[in-house]
């Protein structure tokens, strides 16, 4: 492994506790300018890991908070007239940012939803006809609560599809409850937290996984994995070609984490669900015999050959 990638992660572990798999995820989402879709009931640590990322590195950090009544200029930002220059200024909105946490973003009215694919895909924010570029390295992490429906608009195709990673964190085991007891006990952590890198390290590191080597039967072997997905009878849309395209960065950074130069099936067979099962939608079969995405996806991994070295 990367030094730097594990200072990171033992600087956020000081934060948060037991979830070593996640953080390296996330990690893998960043080092691909990629965006990040948390799944997960309230009070599992959601905001904590954005923010420690966040110190860690020393990026800016904005959270909002999405409700009906959020308009996409709270996100993108608005042209606001200058009476003494007499000219037209844009204010940011909270997208100005290196991390910015759309929490309960299924909350917020589809108008405002779409308002983020334009940022989630050009990087950069359209107002009045001119272009603003959003800093960089830039990354959405979004949150959705899996239980509650009420009050909440269902996240279009072409949205989830501009996600990088869907990941679940999990509740804590016995044990890792009792360190976050312990630890959080007289004030939080993450308030003394410093960072062990910047952001050019970070866009370094970006360029190094985008080094890692893929055989071309793997990238046949990716490819095959997505067309199981489109030809699969309990499944009605399968996984696009963004979607094979994320499965290979993701494998190559997932072995650069793992401090390989060069992509083996493993990196792509860990990768496979948080990459692929939120670009799929079911049908009726599946909903039947109560599979969701996450099974869909593995039963493929089983039915397609894995390539031979």
């Amino acid at each position: 492994m990367d030094k730097m990638i594990d200072s990171i992660l033992d600087n956020m572990e000081k934060v948060i506790v037991g979830k070593r798999g996640v953080l390296e995820k996330i990690l893998v989402a960043l080092l691909n300018d990629g965006h990040v879709l948390i799944e997960d009931v309230p009070g599992v640590g959601k905001t904590q890991i954005v923010a420690t990322l966040a110190g860690s590195v020393k990026g800016i950090f904005h959270r909002i908070q999405f409700t009906p009544d959020v308009m996409p200029s709270d996100i993108m930002g608005f042209s606001m007239f200058n009476p003494a220059t007499r000219l037209f200024e844009y204010k940011e909105g909270t997208a100005m940012c290196n991390f910015l946490l759309a929490d309960e973003i299924n909350r917020a009215s589809s108008k405002t939803q779409s308002s983020l694919l334009e940022i989630m895909e050009e990087f950069q924010v359209s107002i009045d006809g001119k272009t603003y570029p959003l800093p960089r390295p830039f990354m959405v992490l979004a949150t959705q609560n899996p239980i509650e429906s009420y009050g909440t608009y269902v996240l279009p195709e072409a949205q989830m599809d501009r996600f990088f990673l869907r990941l679940s964190i999990g509740y804590p085991t016995g044990q890792q409850e009792k360190l976050i007891l312990d630890r959080f006990e007289s004030g939080s952590p993450l308030t003394e937290l410093k960072a062990v890198a910047d952001l050019e390290v970070l866009i370094e590191l970006q360029k190094k996984a985008r080094t890692v080597s893929v055989q071309d039967c793997l990238k046949e072997y990716i490819i095959s994995l997505v067309e199981a997905t489109r030809a699969h009878q309990d499944i009605v849309l399968g996984v696009s070609p963004r979607g094979s395209l994320s499965l290979l960065k993701a494998s190559k950074a997932w072995a650069f984490i793992r401090g390989r130069e060069f992509v083996l099936p493993d990196d792509i067979q860990e990768m496979a669900v948080p990459v692929l099962a939120h670009r799929l939608i079911l049908g009726t079969g599946a909903k039947i015999r109560n599979v969701n995405a996450e099974d869909m996806i593995r039963e493929v991994l089983t039915k397609v050959r894995v390539p031979a070295f």
